[in-house]
């Protein structure tokens, strides 16, 4: 019998917020999650027969005891069993056989239960990626990052305990009752309505025991909870110092202590709740079992019955047996509820659509030249408050412009609508003569290269890091790459060269040889348009010479794009777009624009002034 009142009740009933948000049961709901199963039904008709053979085999040496019993008592058995030493023997090896037949039969059923249950998570995690990876920008800027990875991992995760546990638990335990009841009626009808009359008494309390250890573990946690946000908030870096400037110590370990002490009042009410449970199931568990030989001894005295002793012994031991089925399956409701919600949870992200994917017929862009094209473009985030009004301009292969303006005007949106990091409101955009969205994203997204200010690198080798853009890269290419982007000399005095480890985000190089790194991939990846979103606005004046000095070079030989707040790095560009409030204000050269007592004028002045 499982242990009563433990860690497993905790699980025995729904927290409020689980009964409101309890997901509707549907037909369609329940054949989706079975078509996950699907793939796989021989095996769970194997573990199906696993359960229902265990299930029954576990019951015999509850029944052969009995018989046991009699046999010592001098009752012949008849048939095959017989009576005496030889009919002992017979039956003791018969329990044995069946007893090892069960668990051997369980180890069979444990194994195929999880290997159904590893490779449904892994077909889902599978499918979840490839969703996520399809999903706009617009997605990834809105959703919370926790979620997303909780409903990748713990949601997916938690669909194995629903095959191993949840599912095999209905089975097993209907079966095992099922079974179980048969054989008592079998045996004698008076002592089994005893029986089942007897369960109550052991269920309602137990349930009603779980619930108050429910409850106060819920509030203990909440107390944990409020102990967690004092340490995260007063033992970090930033806290501990805001506590000290004000001199907050002893208000802070004031409020600690309340908290500790609530949370040990709380664990030391549930721990005792658990002790006066165990004492009333301990006495509870003892009443069935004495009404049955207190019924069966009254049947055996006084009305000369053919029960037997060992048929007493055998239904005691059902009685047993009955008390851990009936209680998980009173506690299946709880079970299948957060299954479901679950399931609802992944699958909510599934039947999101991808705003941005390949329209039908997209074609494959190839031998790009990087003519891009803004064709009175509109956007807009939210469909109310517009971004980007009316934006015409062209860029010609070989040509470079600029984008300027101030921070919040649309600088960065206007490039990020190029690779169909979103699409336009109204408007079109096109690359090479052909609207970007009648190209295949893949072909197109391979032709634009794009350097941020937020360089991002894996915690990686430089190698790696490099072959991101192009995993066939030769050393020679690489080596190129890094020459273009002036960092090879860098790169040249690590004592691992290329496979010099980067670190996390690539926290062990400089602002300045990161965002090199990052231009060397991206020219790895030889693109048609090159597109530099503010490179250098977060870096020192050296660490930006050096990125314009690999830049120049660069807007020489290919068709490019420059977005920048500091007007120094975009003096070689062909064409100047000043942009203010999504609208392209001023456009020229910059001999032109510097005089003209506009934006740029404007701004000039203002990073210029001495």
């Amino acid at each position: 019998m499982p242990g009563p009142g433990g860690s497993g009740r905790r699980v025995g009933f729904l927290t409020e917020e689980e009964k409101k948000n309890a997901p509707k049961i549907t037909k369609e709901l329940l054949s989706r999650i079975f078509s996950y199963l699907k793939p796989y039904w021989r095996q769970l008709a194997l573990v199906l027969c696993c359960i229902l053979v265990s299930s029954v085999c576990s019951l015999f040496p509850s029944i052969l005891t009995g018989n046991i019993i009699d046999v010592l008592t001098g009752r012949d058995l008849g048939g095959w069993f017989g009576a005496g030493l030889s009919a002992l023997i017979r039956l003791i090896v018969l329990s044995l056989m069946l007893h090892l037949a069960s668990n051997l039969i369980n180890v069979g059923q444990t194994y195929l239960n999880n290997w159904i249950a590893q490779h449904i998570s892994y077909d889902m995690r599978n499918q979840m990626y490839a969703h996520l990876q399809k999903m706009s920008q617009r997605f990834f800027t809105s959703a919370n990052q926790g979620d997303i990875i909780t409903r990748m991992t713990s949601d997916i995760s938690g669909v194995e305990s629903v095959i191993t546990g949840t599912f095999t638990s209905i089975l097993s335990n209907t079966i095992t009752l099922i079974a179980a009841v048969i054989t008592m009626f079998q045996k004698n009808w008076i002592l089994a309505l005893v029986g089942i009359a007897v369960i109550p008494l052991f269920v309602l309390p137990t349930r009603m025991a779980g619930k108050r250890r429910w409850k106060l573990a819920g509030e203990a946690q909440a107390c944990n909870d409020e102990i967690n946000g004092i340490l995260n908030e007063t033992l970090s870096v930033s806290g501990q110092l805001l506590v000290k400037l004000f001199g907050r110590e002893q208000a802070e370990l004031d409020r600690y202590r309340d908290a500790n002490g609530r949370m040990i009042r709380l664990n030391i009410r549930e721990r005792m709740a658990g002790r006066w449970f165990f004492m009333l199931l301990s006495t509870l568990t003892t009443i069935g079992p004495m009404l049955l030989y207190l019924v069966g001894g009254i049947l055996i005295m006084k009305y000369d019955s053919s029960l037997s002793v060992g048929d007493i012994t055998v239904l005691v031991a059902l009685l047993g047996r009955m008390y851990g089925p009936v209680n998980s399956l009173l506690n299946i409701q709880v079970d299948w509820i957060r299954s479901m919600a679950m399931f609802t949870r992944i699958f909510e992200y599934y039947d999101m659509k991808p705003e941005i994917d390949d329209r039908p017929g997209a074609k494959e862009l190839k031998n790009a030249k990087g003519e891009v094209v803004f064709d009175h473009v509109f956007f807009s985030y939210d469909g109310d408050r517009p971004i980007l009004k009316d934006i015409s301009f062209s860029l010609r292969s070989g040509d470079c412009v600029a984008i300027v303006g101030p921070s919040g005007s649309g600088k960065s949106t206007i490039v990020n609508l190029i690779p169909r990091l979103w699409d336009p409101t109204a408007g079109r955009v096109t690359f090479d003569g052909t609207d970007v969205r009648d190209w295949t994203l893949h072909s197109l997204r391979d032709e634009i290269g794009i350097v941020t200010q937020e360089t991002y690198l894996f915690n990686a080798t430089i190698r790696e890091n490099l072959r991101y853009a192009r995993p066939d890269a030769t050393e020679e290419e690489m080596i190129e790459a890094c020459r273009k982007a002036n960092i090879l000399d860098f790169i040249s005095k690590q004592p691992e060269g290329l496979d010099t480890v980067v670190g996390n985000r690539g926290l062990k190089l400089s602002g300045g040889e990161k965002q090199r790194i990052s231009i060397a991939r991206a020219l790895l990846k030889d693109p048609a348009l090159l597109i530099f979103d503010e490179a250098t606005s977060a870096l020192d004046s050296i660490s930006e010479a050096a990125i314009q000095a690999a830049i120049n070079p660069l807007i020489e030989e290919r068709t490019s794009i420059l977005i920048a707040h500091r007007l120094s790095t975009i003096l070689a560009a062909d064409e100047i777009l000043v942009v203010r409030d999504g609208e392209i204000v001023e456009r020229g050269a910059h001999k032109d624009l510097v005089h003209a007592g506009g934006t740029y004028q404007e701004l000039y002045e203002t990073q210029f002034k001495i």
